[in-house]
């Protein structure tokens, strides 16, 4: 791996809520175009280290650079303006807006941002339902509506946190699909994935974390010699 082919580089990544210590050294680094995935039982600091990566937990010490950016240094309200798109497991949609309102009102950061009639095209299910308010969503389409909200406004690299938490099996089939789609167009995803047989099917490299830090990183080539390793850890 050359730099060059690095868009996101974290090194050494320890970060705190209040006094509680959670991440003890995190490192990990994702190339241009991949799909990566964070595997880790509850409570290991996955979540802690998207959190940690967008600036969203500011206290925070190492080294984060995405596309050329020391993330350290930058304030949370100009991040976004790196092309780096976080999805939250909580989704953070507007509930009282219509999907078509939702898509429209945060502003482009980039001319890659997709246009309406693109997002409706790889969310048929957000086309029908362009009138409906955030509150008469199921589960799947407010996480198809918060994943699309960051496609609109241009971004380079998703961060999605449990993307397929709670959701029924086609509407994650569908969510596998389009996160197909968007790595065959170029873009980079780093994914936290309790799922693992979903996780299986779209991530090029794993990352295995536990007890606030990485144990492992391995290429998807090598599950089948991992698993032994990953049922012991993740019971799967």
């Amino acid at each position: 791996m050359t730099d060059k082919d690095i868009l996101l580089s974290v090194k050494d990544l320890n970060a705190w809520y209040d006094e509680s210590h959670v991440l003890h050294g995190v490192n990990l680094n994702v190339r241009r175009g991949e799909t990566v995935t964070i595997l880790g039982r509850n409570g290991v600091g996955k979540t802690t280290t998207l959190r940690s990566i967008v600036g969203i937990l500011r206290k925070r010490t190492g080294e984060i650079e995405f596309n050329g950016h020391n993330l350290m240094r930058l304030p949370l309200h100009k991040t976004a303006k790196t092309g780096l798109g976080f999805v939250p497991e909580e989704r953070g949609i507007f509930s009282t807006l219509s999907v078509e309102e939702n898509l429209m009102l945060p502003p482009k950061v980039s001319d890659s941002g997709m246009s309406i009639e693109e997002i409706y095209d790889l969310f048929p299910n957000l086309y029908e339902r362009k009138t409906s308010s955030g509150t008469k969503l199921s589960g799947g389409e407010q996480q198809m509506l918060a994943m699309a909200r960051m496609l609109r406004i241009g971004v380079d690299m998703l961060l999605l946190d449990e993307p397929t938490e709670g959701l029924a099996p086609v509407i994650i089939q569908r969510i596998g699909e389009v996160l197909q789609t968007l790595k065959q167009r170029g873009m980079t995803i780093l994914l936290i994935e309790q799922n693992f047989r979903f996780a299986s099917k779209i991530a090029d490299r794993f990352y295995l974390m536990e007890h606030g830090l990485v144990s492992a990183g391995f290429d998807a080539s090598e599950l089948p010699d991992r698993m032994d390793m990953l049922h012991e850890v993740l019971g799967v």
